[in-house]
């Protein structure tokens, strides 16, 4: 059986021989229409069985609680338990939650946010694609949207923050990497313009200095956060003559990258190179031997960001707040001691 067509809001309009944009103003209520025209656009939508979009119209009028989360990237297991936090936390205040993943890209990040803002969501929880290119996120600042920003912080930016001491975390591993005797200690990080890997570098970069090891550039590589990608930077960095002793890997896809690459290469963990890895996962504690990681306290980061977002919802108009969490290493079975002759 044929599905009847529903009535439109030109079907509408034709009828009531108004323009389409004044039919829309008459049925949902916005702008100025002449009671006269009004009076023909409802009589019009009455006769002909129009059923308007309620859902549409509520988000056009702000009147659906929803509240949208930008991550960098939703495939990565740090974002994907954070959207998970933020999807419960909102439910729990009565509020939906519109996920759009800027897959780290910084036009995709613009797009969305316009898209977000086009539906008149409540407030938007970001982790922005770029330290410094942020005009578009200041504007919405500016406009008074709600938003809390995660995982990255952008001193210039006047909104509330959610995020770890992630240089403080990186300079934790390497400093325990140095102690257990390596001097020629890798890196593995992400694109310098995201916050959270810049902050790691520097970390890494800290600790070196502080012990006066020198900081190599044939030990550093830069590789998205894939997988494979990790993969190759990692085969790069052990196919040189002299190869480091130690890796330091800044997210958990870089880890799973670096484990595989080191397996294919016949390198063993930790006999032939120790490694260490920010952020916790399931395969860290799944391997032989258990990976040592900077650990972050994930699983409040995503309920203390839509607290935050639902008060400036709410009206508080206080200064911007920042909480920063502590990273905290954990240490397991992948550093290997390197004994060096007092």
């Amino acid at each position: 059986m044929a599905r009847t067509k529903s009535t439109t809001v030109k079907d509408v309009a034709a009828a009531a021989n108004v323009s389409r944009a004044t039919a829309a103003r008459a049925l949902n209520g916005y702008g100025y229409v002449g009671s006269e025209a009004a009076e023909r656009v409802l009589e019009a939508a009455a006769r002909l069985g129009y059923r308007g979009n309620r859902v549409a119209q509520a988000l056009r009028q702000g009147g659906l609680p929803i509240i949208g989360f930008v991550p960098g990237d939703i495939q990565n297991p740090f974002f994907a338990r954070v959207a998970h936090d933020i999807d419960v936390a909102a439910r729990g205040s009565k509020h939906n939650l519109l996920i759009a993943s800027s897959e780290e890209d910084l036009e995709q990040e613009r797009a969305l946010l316009d898209n977000l803002r086009a539906l008149n969501v409540r407030g938007m929880i970001v982790a922005p694609a770029s330290a410094n290119d942020n005009l578009h996120l200041a504007r919405l600042v500016r406009e008074g949207t709600p938003i809390v920003l995660i995982d990255r912080v952008l001193d210039d930016l006047p909104c509330d923050s959610v995020a770890v001491d992630n240089e403080g975390g990186a300079r934790e591993a390497v400093e325990h990497l140095i102690a257990n005797g390596h001097r020629r200690i890798a890196l593995i990080h992400d694109d310098a313009r995201i916050v959270t890997a810049r902050d790691r570098q520097a970390g890494y970069v800290k600790a070196l200095q502080a012990h006066g090891l020198p900081v190599d550039q044939r030990l550093i590589a830069v590789s998205s956060s894939t997988v494979q990608h990790a993969i190759d930077a990692t085969i790069r960095l052990f196919s040189q003559p002299e190869r480091p002793t130690a890796l330091f890997t800044v997210d958990s896809v870089m880890t799973t990258g670096a484990l595989l690459a080191l397996r294919s290469i016949g390198l063993t963990i930790p006999r032939d190179v120790s490694l260490i890895g920010f952020d916790d996962f399931d395969l860290a504690t799944f391997t032989d031997p258990q990976i040592t990681v900077v650990a972050q306290p994930v699983g409040k980061i995503g309920p203390v960001a839509v607290k935050m977002l639902l008060e400036r919802i709410r009206g508080l108009s206080e200064p911007p707040r920042h909480v920063r969490f502590q990273t905290r290493l954990i240490c397991r079975g992948s550093v290997s001691r390197i004994f060096r002759p007092a």
